[in-house]
């Protein structure tokens, strides 16, 4: 569904002045896959975002989205793709039922399709009772909902969402998730996200995609990023020395911290080692518990910073 070769981005900002947002990114898509892209604000995500919708055109590489050049096809992409971006897509006068009409119309649909698939997406994502209202007397997890739509309206194959739950509060964040996995699974669509809400990665994304400086640095599931770049952490309290001895023979064992009163250290496997660990401490142990890692501590296993100090 998307495949880039050497995808880059490069701004002007004065007379000698150039700034690499996007610095060569290969990425592989397949038909189905929801795949999140995390990083920090300026490593090149949204930038990505852009080129991959024919929004702004590449420096060099290539890219094909739904089989079409982003360069030489984009009107063919425009017509295979959703996009939600950051801002509202809607005008804000409009009638939320008319905004969505208007949308099928662009597309190209009829009258009478234009208001089926306009009534469809209303009763779909919980806005069949606010049809006839403005979209500035929405509230935000209202007119999220409404972006969402409108990048629905055609049907896409592939659907890119830019941020979809930021500002949103807990709730309407998991009622704007289980909108979107409750769409995808009777489309089929693709879904290419980025977010900030590491949680909404971890529980929704099949694949995650770091990106840092404009480069890809890590890609593959979030079970496999976090057993390979984190790992699971042993933490156990009582005497130092010997729970340090103890934790060193464990497989995988790494990163050990000994305090006085106990250690931390990061292994393969925490359920199937803690009681090796426990056994091998003997009487030494107080207390001693795994705690399995998060997508935030693979970002900071990998850049050395949190995610969440950027966003």
């Amino acid at each position: 569904m998307i495949r880039t070769r050497g995808l880059t981005k490069d701004f002007a900002t004065g007379r000698k002045t150039t700034v690499h947002a996007v610095r060569g990114i290969s990425l592989d898509v397949e038909p189905g896959e929801l795949v999140a892209v995390l990083g920090p604000n300026g490593a090149g995500k949204t930038t990505t975002m852009r080129m991959l919708t024919t929004l702004i055109a590449p420096t060099s590489g290539t890219a094909t989205v739904a089989g079409h050049d982003v360069v030489r096809e984009p009107a063919q992409v425009r017509h295979r793709i959703g996009y939600v971006g950051q801002g509202n897509g809607a005008a804000h006068t409009q009638r939320v039922g008319d905004e969505l009409r208007v949308q099928g119309r662009i597309y190209g649909m009829d009258r009478k399709t234009a208001y089926r698939r306009a009534d469809e997406l209303l009763e779909a994502l919980d806005l069949a009772d606010l049809g006839e209202r403005k979209v500035t007397d929405l509230s935000g997890g209202q007119r999220r909902r409404l972006d969402v739509a409108i990048g629905l309206v055609h049907t896409p194959e592939l659907l890119f969402l830019d941020e979809p739950s930021t500002g949103l509060d807990p709730q309407n964040r998991a009622n704007l998730w289980s909108h979107i996995a409750r769409l995808r699974a009777e489309i089929g669509m693709t879904i290419v996200l980025t977010t900030h809400y590491l949680d909404e990665a971890d529980t929704m994304a099949e694949r995650v995609v770091i990106v840092d400086h404009g480069e890809v640095i890590a890609d593959d599931t979030p079970t496999a990023l976090k057993a390979k770049l984190a790992g699971d952490r042993i933490i156990a309290s009582g005497d130092g020395p010997t729970l340090a001895g103890a934790a060193s023979a464990l497989p995988g064992a790494r990163d050990l911290t000994v305090h006085n009163d106990g250690i931390d250290v990061r292994v393969n496997d925490g359920p199937a080692a803690l009681p090796e660990f426990v056994m091998a401490a003997a009487g030494a142990v107080r207390t001693a518990e795994v705690h399995r890692p998060t997508l935030d501590d693979v970002f900071l296993a990998l850049t050395g910073r949190n995610l969440r100090e950027h966003a």
